[in-house]
């Protein structure tokens, strides 16, 4: 029986398109239709409770992050972000932040000191955002070149200035994100990236030929792992070297995370995590989790939590008879490769949950299937 699976919660009926926690992992904020939902995290082993939704965007919210100070950014379709502030009777404050961008926002990201954060979008511009005191709201400085098409995903290296990007021209890029006066230069001092990093300037390039959908910083290591629509797991560093390893089932990843400096989880359209080690220099598959129909049933069993009993679900969106159609095999009986993994669809975002020591222990996934999972590593 596999033991991966913590906790499984289900908590909208549409899809979940990004999650992520307060840096003492009490608040989850997820994102689906046009809200954004924040929960109170009552342990693993009990449904996180609503505690109030974000709802100033009128088309699909796109991604959301919380900074170390507890503020939330949020970004949408609508071509806008809010930067949220938490209040001390329990509610958010919302900023609207002059993103100056064309086309829809697709991905937002702090920086590790949470005094600034950047935005990706189809507008073929990265903003990267910052408070400015004198005029008291969130302005933004571009990104334009070579930038040819959309950002999917952001990346921050924990100097907070580097800031990898990956998007729809098959391009991995690495840039400066130095905002003059809120940066240091001592924060990139002997970085190996370079010597100089003007704000905007192209650090690194690396061309995949296939759509990135997911770039995460190991900054100790000065390494990037991203995952591309070709199913491939790739990792770069500084002098422009890149180990490729295709997904051994074939459909490709939408996220990726760090667990150690050997070991990259990533997870996607086979709707389970894969595990991929480095041994003697090589990257490597390693584990498939939670493939195990009897584990996966008992996990659904105990956990799961019914979307219609759950207020905050998504009225116009329904797929349980759907969902009904997809477990019945000929025999009218659920089928093995349903109950294989714990969710019914796509992993569109892997965050880390619990980490001792620069090693990640538990980790969450969400999905079009509107579930957050817990995962044992």
């Amino acid at each position: 029986m596999d033991n991966s699976v913590l906790a499984k919660f289900k908590l909208v009926k549409g899809p979940i398109y990004s999650h992520c926690f307060s840096a003492d992992r009490t608040i989850l904020a997820i994102t689906c239709d046009t809200k954004c939902y924040i929960y109170r995290m009552q342990g693993a082993n009990s449904p996180p409770k609503l505690h109030v939704t974000l709802e100033n965007h009128d088309k699909t919210v796109t991604a959301v992050d919380i900074s170390i100070h507890g503020r939330i950014v949020t970004c949408s379709q609508d071509r806008n972000a809010y930067v949220w502030e938490p209040l001390s009777d329990g509610t958010y404050k919302p900023t609207l932040v002059l993103l100056r961008i064309n086309r829809a926002a697709t991905a937002v990201s702090w920086a590790p000191n949470g005094y600034k954060f950047a935005v990706g979008s189809s507008a073929r511009i990265v903003a990267v955002c910052y408070y400015e005191q004198e005029n008291n709201w969130w302005v933004s400085k571009h990104i334009k070149k070579p930038i040819k098409s959309t950002i999917n995903t952001l990346s921050w290296h924990s100097n907070g200035v580097l800031l990898a990007t990956g998007g729809t021209d098959g391009y991995m890029r690495v840039f400066s994100g130095f905002i003059k006066g809120l940066d240091t230069k001592e924060a990139v001092t002997n970085s190996p990236w370079g010597e100089k990093f003007p704000f905007g300037s192209l650090i690194r390039e690396f061309y995949q030929g296939s759509y990135i959908n997911d770039v995460e910083w190991r900054s100790n290591l000065e390494k990037i792992a991203y995952v591309a629509q070709d199913g491939s797991l790739n990792v770069a560093d500084y002098q422009g070297n890149v180990q490729s390893v295709d997904a051994p089932e074939g459909l490709p990843y939408r996220t990726v995370v760090w667990v150690d400096e050997a070991s990259i989880l990533c997870a996607g359209y086979t709707r389970h995590p894969v595990l991929f080690t480095e041994n003697n220099g090589t990257w490597g598959f390693s584990k498939d989790f939670n493939k195990t129909s009897e584990g996966i049933a008992k996990s659904i069993n105990s956990l799961d939590i019914s979307a219609d009993d759950d207020e905050t679900a998504n009225p116009t969106f329904g797929i349980s008879a759907l969902k009904k159609f997809k477990e019945l095999d000929l025999k009218g009986s659920v089928s093995a490769s349903v109950k294989e993994s714990a969710h019914l669809n796509a992993i569109v975002d892997l965050k880390v949950f619990n980490e001792n020591n620069g090693k990640v222990s538990q980790v969450s996934s969400c999905g079009l299937d509107g579930e957050i999972v817990l995962y044992n590593l």
